[in-house]
C-alpha cells in the first residue's frame, strides 16, 4: 500500500489507479470492513486524526478529483458521502515529499519513461492537498530505502 504524499497530478494512470484502490482499501480499514492492512504503516498518520475516516474521504476526494480532470470514470459513490473539505490539514516534512518524488521517479522510468521524463524537469514538489509542507525528515512510518540520483 502506497498513500502518496504528492499532488495526485504526479502519478501516471496505473499510479492513480492503484493509488485510487489503495484508498478506498485504506477506507474500508476505517470503516471496520476488512481485517487486512489494519496495521499498515501507511494508515498511521490517517489513524492519529480526530476522525481518519472524514480524512481518508478528503483524500479520496483529491484523487477522484485528478481522475474527473484526466477524464476518467472513477466511481464517486463509493467515498461519498465525503467531506469536501477537512478541518486536519496534516503536517508533511519536505524530506518525506522528496523522498516520495523521487521513490516516484524510480518507478516511472520504466514504467513510464515519457512521465519521468516530464517530472524530471520539477522544480517545487507539490502535496496532496490534504498536507501542509514544514521541514523535517523522512517520517518514521516510511519503509526508507537510499533514493537513487535523478539528472
Amino acid at each position: 500500500m502506497r498513500l502518496w504524499s504528492l499532488h495526485p497530478s504526479y502519478l501516471d494512470a496505473v499510479g492513480l489507479v492503484a493509488l485510487w484502490r489503495e484508498g478506498l482499501l485504506a477506507r474500508k480499514v476505517f470503516q471496520g470492513q476488512t481485517k487486512g492492512y489494519t496495521r499498515h504503516p501507511q494508515l498511521i498518520r490517517f489513524r492519529e486524526t480526530e476522525n481518519p475516516l472524514h480524512t481518508m474521504g478528503f483524500y479520496l476526494k483529491s484523487v477522484h478529483d485528478e481522475s474527473v480532470r484526466r477524464g476518467y470514470s472513477f466511481d464517486a459513490g463509493k467515498i461519498f458521502p465525503c467531506a469536501c473539505r477537512t478541518s486536519s490539514i496534516l503536517p508533511l516534512p519536505d524530506k518525506q515529499l522528496e523522498y516520495e518524488f523521487h521513490h516516484l521517479l524510480n518507478k516511472l522510468r520504466k514504467r513510464s519513461p515519457q512521465q519521468y521524463f516530464l517530472l524530471q524537469q520539477t522544480t517545487s514538489i507539490l502535496p496532496h492537498p490534504l498536507f501542509q509542507v514544514i521541514p523535517g525528515s523522512i517520517c518514521t512510518w516510511e519503509k526508507y530505502t537510499q533514493p537513487q540520483h535523478h539528472g
